[in-house]
């Protein structure tokens, strides 16, 4: 009877170890499979975020080769002293031809004498005394000198303000001139400097949205290469769980199969 009952002992021992072990198994080939499929779905996250990221590498690469070329913004300035023209040729001194104002006097000169030679005639014809004739000669003469002197006078006076007038007439022109070449020479010079201003404002308007777009995209790559990194690890981690959880249904069958002491 003693016998009996150690083997039916022995018996449900060997039972309840084989159950113990399915159980174990049971967890174990559980515990594999989960890790197989978040291997996979890992390799998969992996995969995607490393096209990210060569993507936006590809990218970052294109928009820095295509970057605007540097320019100089004033290479089309030009020299504006031709627009200077010499204006001497408009100056003149006026009153270089001022003369003597003598043909006035010169007619007035012969008239006197005519009209002496007539007294004269007149006086002989009367028989009027020497004396007389020449203290009207005399009155004549004196006549005659002022009226010259007057008249000489007032060609002077008319000949320097002709040339007074022509002279303030050559000063507006020239100034006038010299203002036109002023405004030429500023508005050349306003719109070189606006163009090339122009051009610059361009340039650094179209540099600054390049560098915006590469930063983002580098900024993409980066991400990418953080994430395809952080995939790479948890794939690694599930797929050493299978080969632990592998190991352990060895374990358990290499346990479950060993002999029961006493049989």
């Amino acid at each position: 009877m003693a016998v009996i009952a150690a083997a039916v002992g022995a018996t449900a021992i060997s039972a309840a170890a084989g159950a113990a072990v399915s159980a174990a198994v049971v967890g174990v080939a559980a515990t594999a499979v989960g890790g197989a499929i978040q291997s996979g779905q890992e390799h998969k996250a992996m995969v995607n975020a490393r096209n990210s990221k060569e993507a936006a590498a590809f990218k970052v690469k294109e928009l820095q080769d295509a970057r605007a070329t540097i320019i100089n913004p004033y290479a089309g300035v030009k020299d504006l002293s031709g627009m200077a023209e010499d204006l001497t040729g408009l100056m003149s001194n006026p009153f270089e031809s001022l003369g003597v104002a003598t043909q006035a006097a010169e007619i007035q000169a012969e008239e006197a004498d005519i009209s002496l030679a007539n007294t004269l005639d007149m006086l002989r014809a009367t028989g009027a005394s020497a004396g007389g004739a020449t203290a009207l000669a005399q009155a004549a003469l004196a006549s005659k000198k002022g009226v010259s002197s007057s008249i000489e006078q007032q060609e002077a006076t008319n000949q320097k303000l002709r040339a007074q007038g022509e002279q303030a007439l050559t000063q507006a022109k020239v100034s006038e001139q010299q203002r036109l070449q002023s405004v030429a020479i500023s508005e050349g010079q306003r719109t070189q400097s606006a163009d090339a201003q122009g051009k610059l404002f361009k340039f650094n308007a179209q540099e600054d949205r390049d560098n915006s777009d590469i930063s983002y995209n580098i900024a993409k790559e980066t991400g990418a290469a953080q994430r395809e990194s952080a995939s790479r690890s948890r794939r690694n981690a599930a797929t050493a769980g299978i080969f632990t959880g592998v190991g352990q249904i060895a374990g358990s069958l290499a346990t479950s199969m060993m002999p029961v002491p006493g049989k």
